[in-house]
């Protein structure tokens, strides 16, 4: 008999809390799908300053994420990657291609009207996988 699928959020005491209902996460089987992550710090509740040091912690909240639910950003599929100013483009890059190293996840980047959050410059989400 195949056993059922089941989805489950991902809950740690150390992940962003979200600003609407929804769940950081959820676990589907061994895929991972991360809700939209801004730049802020969890511990501290304060939104880091320019596009790169939001970057940097949009995708640390996105692996927080990622290590509650058994995986990590080597395991991330895909990314949307949404931006105010489609001129911070390189900027953000910059730091995205840091983080994630040699690996290559399929990506969409698109200029957004608007994002939640005074300040917040970049949101980023993802689908990976528990290996």
């Amino acid at each position: 008999m195949i056993a059922p699928m089941s989805h489950q959020p991902v809950h740690a005491a150390n992940l962003p809390k979200p600003i609407g209902p929804y769940s950081p996460g959820m676990n589907f089987d061994r895929l991972i799908f991360v809700s939209g992550q801004g730049g802020t710090d969890p511990a501290t509740g304060k939104l880091a300053g320019d596009v790169e040091a939001q970057t940097e912690q949009c995708l640390k909240n996105v692996e927080a994420i990622l290590n509650a639910a058994g995986s990590d950003l080597q395991h991330v599929l895909r990314c949307g990657v949404f931006l105010i100013d489609m001129k911070e483009f390189q900027r953000m890059n910059g730091v995205y291609s840091r983080m994630f190293g040699e690996h290559r996840p399929a990506r969409t980047t698109i200029q957004a009207a608007g994002l939640p959050g005074d300040g917040l410059r970049v949101e980023i989400d993802c689908i990976a996988y528990v290996p």
